[in-house]
């Protein structure tokens, strides 16, 4: 009952790995491990998430970079643990989201499955989107199914937001897992953070949000962030850089006319991820206690500290008692591992021949089974 999830994200910083038991009912993370990406091939993997030139060859050449380090990691879990090839049911590897375009019928996350499989002498399951999106689906997010796996209580109104470079939200009424669950994109999480940050600061996040704590929130900016048409769309939605990008921050800089410090950029574009989460949350997740926050966005204090006072103000407005924010690490997960974890519960659910979507979460017209298999 041994499978090992991969994940690199929309982030685009680097590889988180886990080594998963499904022995029991709670899934246990027998060990994990982490890769950074070389800069080369995050700038290479950045580079595609616009047109350009020869991009079928990069984008092939960047794949088989991703998968040397998907098999480099891999490999560091298996030494890590002492666990051997052949204990290993599957990998289950996300790849890389280059495009998503649901509404054109495609979604695109580079990899190379079957160069995995040779590498590590391990099946391989990956394409998890593209059965959903061929369903009618948005084919994202897909986490909400394990959410439901993991972390709803048949007495409890919980929600969760994975706060990756985009943020998702996980409805888990009171129920069995799965009962009543709902999910959606917020819009971004870290995504323009980080971009802002690595342009003005050389660094690739903001380190516990200490930089956008000392700025000052631009309200005109937000008010001209949060009037995206995305944010009014209703759920099932998904989003990705093929929307939020420098090019979308920087033209909303240029209307915005001011000159900015920095500082107030990153400020204000920590109170757009925090807002348009809680603004989602109190629409959509209604009567829900607890927020449980995953994703690198649960290591940023100010991040965290920000989305309490926005789900405190938009409860009362709303006449709703807000949700009480809290990492997933105190319900038993790791806020890092989270959505490694969940890919490896995806592969399990494919080898299982189990569906791995949710349609009221996708869109979808009905339950699939998920991802292409590589065997070893």
């Amino acid at each position: 009952m041994l499978y090992i999830g991969l994940m690199s994200g929309t982030s685009v910083d680097g590889v988180d790995a886990v080594l998963a038991d499904f022995a029991t009912a709670t899934p246990r993370i027998a060990g994990a491990a982490y890769a950074e990406f070389p800069t080369e091939l995050r700038s290479a993997l950045l580079a595609l998430q616009q047109p350009g030139g020869n991009e079928l060859h990069r984008a092939a050449m960047a794949a088989n970079a991703l998968v040397d380090i998907y098999a480099t990691s891999v490999r560091d879990l298996l030494a890590r643990t002492g666990a051997g090839p052949q204990s290993i049911v599957a990998i289950g590897a996300h790849g890389q989201t280059v495009r998503h375009r649901p509404g054109d019928g495609y979604t695109t996350q580079i990899n190379n499955p079957p160069r995995l499989a040779e590498a590590t002498g391990i099946t391989v399951v990956a394409d998890f989107r593209s059965r959903d999106v061929a369903a009618g689906g948005q084919g994202a997010p897909l986490v909400p199914a394990f959410h439901a796996a993991v972390f709803q209580r048949p007495d409890a109104h919980r929600a969760v937001v994975n706060i990756g470079g985009i943020a998702n939200v996980t409805n888990l009424p009171p129920g069995l897992a799965g009962d009543g669950v709902t999910g959606w994109d917020t819009g971004p999480g870290n995504l323009l953070l980080d971009l802002w940050c690595e342009r003005h600061r050389g660094m690739r996040y903001d380190d516990g949000g200490r930089w956008a704590a000392s700025g000052r929130v631009d309200q005109r900016l937000l008010g001209r962030l949060l009037g995206a048409d995305y944010f009014a769309a209703q759920p099932p939605k998904s989003t990705g850089r093929d929307l939020f990008h420098a090019a979308w921050l920087d033209a909303a800089l240029a209307a915005h006319g001011a000159t900015l410090a920095p500082a107030d950029v990153q400020a204000t574009l920590l109170r757009l991820t925090a807002d348009s989460i809680a603004a989602d949350v109190i629409g959509h997740a209604r009567g829900a206690r607890e927020l449980i926050v995953c994703g690198g966005g649960a290591c940023n204090a100010e991040l965290l500290r920000v989305l309490q006072a926005a789900l405190d103000a938009d409860g009362r407005a709303a006449g709703v008692t807000a949700p009480r924010v809290l990492r997933s690490d105190d319900a038993g997960i790791a806020s890092n591992h989270v959505e490694a974890l969940a890919f490896a519960w995806l592969a399990k659910a494919a080898i299982e021949r189990k569906h791995g979507n949710l349609p009221a979460v996708t869109g979808a017209r009905g339950p699939r089974i998920l991802g292409s298999i590589s065997v070893a």
